[in-house]
C-alpha cells in the first residue's frame, strides 16, 4: 500500500509541475508581447527626423509581413515537417486572405477619417474597438461573457481614454506629441466611418481567431498562409500609394530595423495567443502596453507621469481581477 501511494503521488506531481511550467511560459510570452507593443510608439519617435517619419510606412509593413512569413516557413520545416504531407485545398487557404483584406480596408479608413475628425477624437473613440471585438468574439465564437467580464472590458476602454488624455498633457518641448490636436471635432460621416473602422477591426481579429481554431492545421502552416496574403495585399497597397515614388528603403535606419524585428516577433506571438487563448487576452495585452509605453517615454524622453497614468494602472488591475479572478 505504501508503494502504491508513493507512485500515485509521483504521478500527480508530474502534471502539476507541467502545468506550472506552462503557466510560466504563458506569463513570459504575454510579458514579452506587452513590452513589444509598448515600445512601438517610442521607436517611431526615435526614427523621426525633423519631427517627420523619414521612411515609407507601407514598405515597413511589407517587411514585417515578409519577416513573419520567413520565420513561419523556417519553423514549419524545423518543427512541423510532417505537415508538409497534409493535403491542403484552396478551401483551406483562401479564408486567410480575408484578414489581410480587412486590415487593408482599416488602414485606408484611418487615413480617410483624419479629414472628418481631429486625431484626439480618433484616439478617444477608437477605444470602441474593445467593445466591438468583445461583442463579435461572444457572438462568433459563442463565448458568453458574464457581467463581471463585461465590466472589466469597460474598464479597459476607460484605460484607453485615460491614456489618450494623459498624452494630451505631455509638454511639447520634451517630445514630439503623439496626439497633436486637443480641439475635439467630428462630422457625422466621421462618426459613421469610425463605427465601421471599429467593427472591421473587431471582425478581422475575431475572424483570424476563428480560422486558427477551427482548422486542424499546425499553427506554423496557418501562419504561412496568413502572412503570404499579408505580403500580397500590403505590397499592392505600397505600390498604389504615393510613397512608391521614393526608394523602398529610403529613410531607413537601425531603429527601423528594430521596429521590423520586434513587430514581426509580436505578430507571431499574437498568433499563438489567438490560437491557444483568445482575442480578449490580446485586448488585455494591448491595454497593459499603454502603461509600458508611458514608462518608456519617461525613460527615453524625460516625460512626467500624470495622475491619469495611475488611474489607468488602477483600472487595469481591477479589470484583470474581474476577468481572470486573480
Amino acid at each position: 500500500m505504501m508503494i502504491i501511494k508513493n507512485m500515485e503521488s509521483a504521478d500527480l506531481a508530474a502534471p502539476q509541475k507541467g502545468h506550472r511550467v506552462t503557466q510560466v511560459c504563458w506569463g513570459l510570452l504575454l510579458a514579452l508581447s506587452v513590452l513589444i507593443y509598448g515600445s512601438h510608439a517610442p521607436l517611431i519617435t526615435l526614427c523621426k527626423v525633423d519631427k517627420k517619419i523619414p521612411f515609407s510606412s507601407s514598405s515597413c509593413v511589407v517587411l514585417i509581413e515578409l519577416a513573419k512569413f520567413i520565420v513561419s516557413l523556417g519553423l514549419l520545416f524545423l518543427r512541423d515537417r510532417h505537415s508538409l504531407h497534409i493535403a491542403v485545398s484552396w478551401k483551406h487557404v483562401v479564408p486567410y486572405a480575408v484578414p489581410a483584406l480587412l486590415y487593408a480596408v482599416n488602414n485606408n479608413l484611418v487615413v480617410f477619417m483624419q479629414v472628418h475628425m481631429d486625431p484626439s477624437t480618433f484616439q478617444v473613440l477608437s477605444n470602441l474597438k474593445i467593445a466591438s471585438t468583445a461583442l463579435l468574439y461572444s457572438a462568433a465564437l459563442r463565448k458568453r461573457l458574464n457581467h463581471r467580464q463585461w465590466l472589466s472590458l469597460a474598464l479597459l476602454m476607460a484605460t484607453g481614454i485615460c491614456h489618450t488624455y494623459s498624452s494630451m498633457g505631455t509638454p511639447k518641448q520634451k517630445v514630439d506629441e503623439a496626439i497633436p490636436g486637443t480641439q475635439f471635432h467630428i462630422t457625422a460621416l466621421g462618426l459613421l466611418l469610425l463605427l465601421v473602422y471599429c467593427i472591421v477591426s473587431g471582425l478581422a481579429a475575431v475572424y483570424t481567431e476563428l480560422i486558427l481554431k477551427t482548422q486542424r492545421l499546425p499553427l506554423n502552416l496557418q501562419n504561412l498562409f496568413l502572412y503570404f496574403f499579408g505580403i500580397v495585399v500590403n505590397s499592392g497597397a505600397h505600390l498604389a500609394s504615393a510613397e512608391v515614388s521614393s526608394g523602398f528603403f529610403d529613410g531607413y535606419s537601425w531603429w527601423v530595423g528594430v521596429i521590423v524585428v520586434t513587430q514581426a516577433l509580436n505578430g507571431l506571438l499574437m498568433s499563438v495567443v489567438m490560437k491557444h487563448s483568445s482575442n480578449i487576452t490580446r485586448l488585455f495585452v494591448i491595454s497593459c502596453s499603454m502603461l509600458v509605453n508611458a514608462v518608456y517615454s519617461v525613460a527615453l524622453f524625460n516625460l512626467q507621469l500624470t495622475p491619469l497614468f495611475f488611474v489607468s494602472v488602477f483600472f487595469i488591475a481591477v479589470a484583470i481581477h474581474l476577468y481572470y479572478h486573480v
